[in-house]
């Protein structure tokens, strides 16, 4: 099997392509940084043996997310870690505009058209993986952070949709979302913020990501208190759930 993995440089991508290069998966990374891409697939065939492909790739460029997609598709990709993002912390009248609208080029619009390739070639084949990167946060309004909140409530809307899809046709293409809390991650420093609450283990969300994602469920979560939570925010109003989302956010230190 090959898998590519975006936003592998760091965080969640690097760690999820260390947990396929243990099940002896053959992965294609890809990021903007090539000295990060360069010392993981060291890393991955020296402890692994798998064989790693790097392609550096900014894909808040919609000609570079394309041009990702055709330089892959001859290898008959298996599995897609669609995971490239960042986020914007900030008051809405605040935060910069260019940086909103590049993370929104990376978390939606790159998102979508691998989201939608991949989908059609997996579909086409009759078989495949899907494992898009959401967020709790995908479930509620989220003030001081509001474009980042938004962009990961159209993976879950997006990755649900397209899931119950697959399921009427009887596809055998399997589409996940995990949906983390916060992660210790250098998502923290690229969003310019500091998070004062529990943060998760990076590769040991990545190894549930990975085993979750093979047993064909929908929903990934760190735990099942998370999972619960998510259930539980359901039946609240939106105005309450912006309500404590903001208390949670201010919490947080700007950086």
């Amino acid at each position: 099997m090959i898998a590519l993995v975006t936003g592998a440089s760091s965080g969640i991508g690097r760690d999820i392509a260390r947990s396929l290069a243990k099940h002896g998966i053959n992965v294609i990374i890809t990021a903007r940084r090539r000295d990060r891409l360069a010392e993981l697939k060291k890393e991955l065939v020296e402890n692994y043996g798998v064989k790693v492909m790097c392609i550096s790739a900014d894909l808040s460029k919609e000609n570079q997310v394309l041009k990702l997609y055709e330089s892959v598709k001859k290898y008959n990709i298996d599995i897609l870690i669609n995971n490239a993002g960042f986020g914007v912390f900030g008051e809405f009248t605040d935060t910069d505009l260019e940086r909103e609208l590049d993370m929104l080029d990376v978390n939606v619009k790159a998102f979508h058209i691998l989201f939608k390739l991949f989908t059609q070639d997996f579909k086409r084949r009759g078989c495949g993986y899907i494992l898009n990167t959401a967020s709790v946060a995908g479930f509620l309004p989220g003030p001081l952070f509001s474009s980042y909140y938004a962009s990961k409530a159209y993976i879950v809307r997006m990755t649900q949709a397209v899931a119950e899809e697959l399921r009427v046709c009887h596809s055998g293409v399997h589409v996940s979302m995990l949906c983390p809390g916060p992660v210790s991650t250098e998502f923290n420093e690229t969003a310019r913020v500091k998070f004062r609450s529990f943060s998760a283990n990076s590769e040991k969300l990545a190894e549930r990501a990975v085993r979750e994602m093979f047993a064909g469920k929908l929903l990934i979560c760190e735990s099942g208190f998370h999972k619960a939570l998510i259930m539980a925010m359901k039946p609240l109003p939106d105005r309450l759930l912006a309500f404590g989302a903001r208390l949670v956010q201010v919490a947080r230190e700007q950086l």
